[in-house]
């Protein structure tokens, strides 16, 4: 018999968030699973991929269970109503992430166009160094980012499905293992970005 048979309201949500111990975090996957929804809806709108409206959300979710928990939610609005809003500016950081982005990428000359003007032996020499480098860099990387971040990447990498990731790690649900991968390979992105 499952511990919640019915979709709790909202109040229930926040009291057993609030309340903590060792409940807390089924409250916090029935907070994430009542609005899941609202990610499908925002690719739509905003024209963003899946994974990144489920970043967003996943962020938008995050801060609004610290929020609920430390008290700052004071209710002046329905709950739905402020992660909706969160969840919105969440997606509207990622537009312009995105954007911002995208015109920086045009402001310099590509590594392609400079391997173009290298005579083939050269050309591939370099490349083979470039691919080598990059791999190099990768493990490094995930290495920095703990075990359970890297099983979780190098398994998704190799193509098992969320559900199987949360079953082999232990992890509620595929929704929660697909957040925590998300999370995962956004850390990986930043540590490729400080570098850059």
């Amino acid at each position: 018999m499952p511990l919640f048979p019915r979709q709790l309201s909202d109040a229930e949500i926040m009291a057993g968030i609030q309340a903590g111990g060792t409940q807390r975090r089924l409250y916090e996957n029935k907070l994430y699973e009542k609005y899941a929804y609202r990610i499908a809806d925002a690719t739509r709108k905003h024209r963003l991929s899946e994974d990144e409206c489920a970043s967003a959300y996943s962020d938008a979710i995050l801060t609004v269970i610290e929020n609920v928990a430390s008290g700052r939610f004071e209710g002046r609005s329905e709950l739905a109503t402020y992660l909706y809003q969160i969840f919105t500016n969440k997606c509207v950081d990622a537009i312009r992430k995105k954007t911002t982005n995208r015109s920086s990428v045009h402001d310099a000359l590509s590594l392609d166009d400079s391997l173009l003007q290298l005579p083939d032996a050269a050309r591939s020499a370099v490349q083979n160094l470039i691919a080598q480098s990059d791999v190099e860099r990768l493990h490094r990387h995930l290495q920095a980012l703990g075990d359970k971040c890297r099983a979780m990447i190098l398994s998704w990498g190799e193509g098992y499905s969320d559900d199987e990731i949360a079953q082999t790690l232990g992890y509620n649900s595929a929704a929660v293992a697909k957040t925590s991968r998300l999370r995962c390979l956004e850390k990986l992105r930043e540590r490729f970005r400080d570098i850059l």
